[in-house]
């Protein structure tokens, strides 16, 4: 109604205003006293306004992609080639805008603008920029599996600036990384349902609602009546399965960081910092400034010119799971030798196939080049490939030792060194640690203290007491 009364007074009707004022209310206020865009032009040396209506929200018809590449704009902004899409407050379905409004963000908006990030050629990567405590089920699944997507062309990182729950977290688990600050909390992977029982307020007002309907289930978890335990029950076995797809999308994004069993595990309860880390729903605490700028250093020439995954079949890789702190030193750096490289096979081919170390050339083989030659494309992906294995493998040990750092304060004990030795993977040593706990809160005794003999009802007092010997005292005198 306040919008109704400010609408009448500024539209439609004579103004005393000078323009470039008009012109500033309508471009401010004009599109949420109207519910859509107002276009401002200056034809005939007077002021006119053409109004747009409002994008569709049709799921089959599209129409908020559309819209905005009408007119020329990317719905979201681009820093350093990387689109920044803000998922934030309740998160709902089929809403009518882009992006945050009045507190909501609809899945439709955010749908449209990372499909426009992922068909823009401009745009790089993704940068998810989450603070939500969740929404409506309807939608957050599809949108889930759409994000998944954009992965295997562009890059999808999860910024959590402070929260990323329940349907918030279904959308940022489907990133390539989730960074969040110390004091940001992630996941509730969980669903609620909430029944309002009005019935007995009615009593009291002496109201009473007859419910006509055809269908025993037409009426269930009405708010004139009593939830039934029956319909109840139904709530709950819905839900079950939600809670279930949910873990499910979960796994489906993180992989072997967080599997579908280790998501129910949790309970839908929130872990924040460096709890979540060890949980396996995120990946790294850290500053979101210097999160940011680390995304857009990944983008560098060099590392976009080399494979993102070394061959599983080379030897380096295998030897590397045994000792992941071997250094790019310590790798094979021979060249080819020439009657190797006219068969086409190099000694780390060789390698390859036998499973050991290439072996020194003999005396009589022609003498090797000092160093890689610059004109060597396979020498250069070779040794390219054996800094990004070596940046792998040290990322891994660091993760490693931070998972057996955050163990020995929950007072679980990790040989890191052991695990390092042993190849256990980062993810296969959080499930060890959340074993480990879980058996500690099992094993956990309760302790139950009698409470204190309450005092007898005939005790007297102690200031009674005093008293009485106050009095006696003075009686005696």
């Amino acid at each position: 109604m306040f919008h109704a009364r400010i609408a009448a007074r500024a539209f439609n009707t004579p103004l005393l205003v000078e323009p470039c004022k008009a012109m500033a209310f309508l471009s401010g206020l004009g599109p949420r006293i109207l519910g859509r865009r107002v276009e401002i032009g200056d034809g005939n040396g007077g002021l006119e306004s053409t109004v747009v209506p409002p994008a569709r929200a049709s799921i089959l018809a599209g129409g908020m992609l559309d819209d905005y590449r009408q007119h020329g704009e990317a719905p979201y902004p681009v820093v350093d080639g990387i689109a920044v899409i803000e998922i934030s407050g309740v998160l709902i379905h089929r809403g009518g805008w882009i992006g945050q409004s009045s507190g909501q963000t609809s899945y439709e908006g955010i749908a449209a603008q990372i499909e426009a990030a992922a068909s823009d050629p401009a745009v790089r990567g993704l940068a998810l920029e989450i603070d939500s405590f969740g929404g409506e089920v309807a939608g957050v699944f599809d949108l889930a599996d759409r994000i998944r997507a954009i992965r295997a062309s562009k890059p999808v990182w999860a910024f959590v600036a402070e929260h990323a729950f329940s349907a918030g977290y279904a959308l940022a688990s489907q990133a390539d990384r989730i960074l969040l600050p110390r004091t940001g909390a992630v996941g509730s992977i969980g669903v609620v349902v909430m029944h309002a029982d009005l019935s007995g307020e009615l009593d009291q007002k002496g109201i009473r609602v007859t419910l006509v309907h055809s269908g025993r289930h037409k009426v269930d978890a009405n708010p004139y009546e009593p939830l039934p335990a029956t319909v109840q029950s139904d709530i709950q076995r819905e839900i079950d399965v939600l809670r279930f797809l949910f873990a499910e999308t979960v796994a489906a994004g993180r992989g072997v960081r967080l599997s579908q069993e280790a998501a129910l595990a949790t309970e839908a309860a929130s872990f924040r910092g460096t709890e979540a880390v060890a949980a396996g729903l995120a990946d790294e605490v850290i500053d979101m400034q210097r999160g940011f700028t680390a995304f857009r250093q990944s983008f560098s020439p060099i590392r976009a010119s080399v494979p993102s995954r070394v061959p599983s079949k080379a030897p380096s890789q295998t030897q590397s799971r045994k000792d992941p702190l071997m250094s790019n030193d310590t790798l094979p750096q021979t060249e080819p030798s020439p009657d190797e490289a006219q068969d086409g096979q190099t000694q780390s081919d060789i390698a390859k196939n036998s499973g050991t170390a290439p072996e020194a050339p003999p005396a009589a083989a022609p003498a090797l080049a000092p160093g890689p030659s610059k004109a060597d494309p396979t020498s250069a992906l070779q040794t390219s490939m054996r800094a990004e294995l070596s940046a792998q493998l040290r990322h891994e040990a660091a993760e490693i030792t931070e998972i057996a750092a955050q163990a020995g304060r929950l007072g679980i004990a990790i040989d890191a060194a052991k695990a390092l030795r042993e190849g256990t993977t980062p993810a296969a040593l959080r499930r060890s640690v959340l074993e480990h706990a879980a058996a500690a809160a099992d094993a956990r005794d309760v302790v139950a203290t009698a409470p204190a003999p309450a005092a007898s009802p005939n005790s007297e007092s102690p200031i009674v007491a005093a008293a009485k010997r106050a009095a006696a005292s003075d009686a005696k005198r």
